[in-house]
């Protein structure tokens, strides 16, 4: 066993020690769900930016900075830009709802604006979604192993969906925040030794401009190969609606925690943003014939640092999958325990019943999820399966529930309905390449805002109006 593989276990082990110990202090689905109800500014901030900095926050963002350059910034700093209008406008507005009728999932809130058959259409397709995002940061673990110890991909996304699973089913999004406290010390430290000692080693910007090849647009910094500020209309929208983050922010104790904690994690995410792009900029000056660009950055750690240097490296971006796949695992957890289970088929179920149904859920998720990290070709392909069906199925229902009195029921389905539809008749019609200059998840957004907007129309037209329910 190699240093770079022992030292990674054992902070393996000291996650699950620590999620343990947390876990024992969760006795209800309350605890499990929404931790009380008491994370301040500093465990909201953690969890989020744990939460966010992921699989396609550090070896996908790498990978696009191999390929595309500098551009590649968009891919991390469209999820800050969504944080910070999520921070700001729509997350205290669903952290008072929240409390006020005690919800605790982002089902619970549709439902309760809307009805039990939006709950379960949203359930069901984010189930789905849910999926691909939790195999995409099961691929980068396996990535990570098969680069530092050489074990095959399939045995590292074992490795990496067992940890994460035994942590986060002790506990919920408790165990999560407390853990996620340890990661996100981590990946800082990390990615911060990294970037600067990457860059001493090719002579600084200047150096890296020298060593990259002269690629169209590689140092633009608007658009670059495939990347560029067209990620945000995949991503800002879905870091507004993701569920696994509006789940957080019920937990929060008050608006200003939320504010305070979330614009404090777009701030870094901001930041952050230009690390994994240099980082994967770095990879192709020094490695520049990878076979597989999601190999730019362990490759990069592995070869290039000092062995402790590079270790702190490689538990950094470890720490950035295990804690974005916890929230994913609290997705699938409380989707299926709170929207499907008690809603559907034991609605008198008590929270103990409730509280199992999650645990279960969440170890059935992760075997699932392994599953398709093995199949799935890459990091970005499985992350751009979730947050297309994020944004097109979550986006106009949630903002119109909240800012649209006469929304209804209708308006929901008809949303949902026409964006998914269109999302996956352009993306089969087209390749993914997308309508014009309007990629496939944009074309599905607008189709979503159309088609609530017409049923409303014509709801309006039939002297009908909606109802705040």
């Amino acid at each position: 066993m190699n240093l770079h593989l022992g030292l990674l276990l054992a902070y393996s082990a000291l996650l699950i020690a620590l999620g343990l110990w947390i876990g024992r202090r969760v006795k209800s689905a309350g605890d499990f769900f929404v931790a009380g109800r008491g994370l301040g500014p500093g465990l909201v901030f953690a969890t989020f930016v744990a939460a966010n900095i992921g699989a396609g926050s550090t070896v996908g963002a790498s990978a696009l900075g191999y390929r595309d350059g500098l551009s590649a910034w968009w891919w991390v700093g469209s999820a800050g830009i969504g944080s910070l209008v999520l921070g700001l406008t729509v997350g205290p507005r669903i952290r008072r709802l929240a409390r006020t009728h005690d919800l605790r999932t982002v089902g619970d809130f549709l439902e309760y604006r809307y009805h039990s058959s939006v709950r379960g259409v949203i359930a069901a397709l984010l189930w789905v979604g849910t999926l691909f995002i939790l195999a995409g940061q099961l691929i980068a673990l396996g990535s990570i192993l098969n680069v530092v110890a050489g074990i095959p991909r399939y045995a590292g996304c074992l490795i990496g969906g067992a940890v994460v699973t035994t942590y986060f089913t002790a506990g919920g999004l408790l165990t999560s925040a407390w853990v996620n406290l340890v990661q996100i010390v981590v990946k800082l430290a990390g990615f911060s030794l990294a970037l600067a000692l990457v860059l001493a080693r090719v002579d600084g910007f200047a150096g890296l401009a020298a060593a990259t090849p002269a690629v169209g647009g590689y140092w633009s910094f608007w658009a670059g190969g495939g990347s560029g500020w067209h990620y945000l209309a995949l991503l800002a929208p879905s870091f507004i609606v993701s569920p696994g983050l509006l789940q957080k922010i019920y937990g929060a104790r008050d608006d200003r925690a939320v504010r305070i904690g979330v614009a404090a994690n777009a701030a870094v995410l901001l930041l952050f943003a230009f690390i994994p792009a240099t980082l994967g900029m770095a990879a192709r000056a020094l490695h520049p014939g990878l076979p597989n660009r999601d190999l730019a950055l362990p490759t990069l750690l592995t070869n290039d640092l000092p062995p402790l240097i590079g270790t702190l490296g490689l538990a950094a971006v470890f720490s950035a999958e295990l804690s974005a796949a916890d929230a994913i695992l609290f997705m699938l957890a409380t989707s299926l325990s709170q929207d499907l289970y008690r809603r559907f088929l034991r609605p008198a179920a008590e929270d103990a019943q409730v509280l199992k149904v999650a645990r279960r859920a969440a170890v059935t998720g992760g075997a699932i999820g392994v599953g398709l990290a093995i199949v799935v070709p890459s990091v970005i392909d499985a992350l751009s399966v979730f947050y297309s069906v994020v944004t097109v199925s979550l986006f106009v229902p949630v903002l119109a529930g909240l800012y649209v009195r006469r929304a209804g029921t209708p308006e929901a389905l008809a949303a949902i309905g026409v964006g998914v539809a269109a999302l996956v008749a352009v993306q089969l019609g087209t390749g993914g390449r997308g309508l014009g200059p309007l990629p496939p998840v944009l074309v599905g957004l607008l189709a979503a805002a159309a088609g609530g907007a017409l049923s409303l129309a014509l709801r309006a037209r039939r002297g009908r109006t909606g109802a705040w329910s």
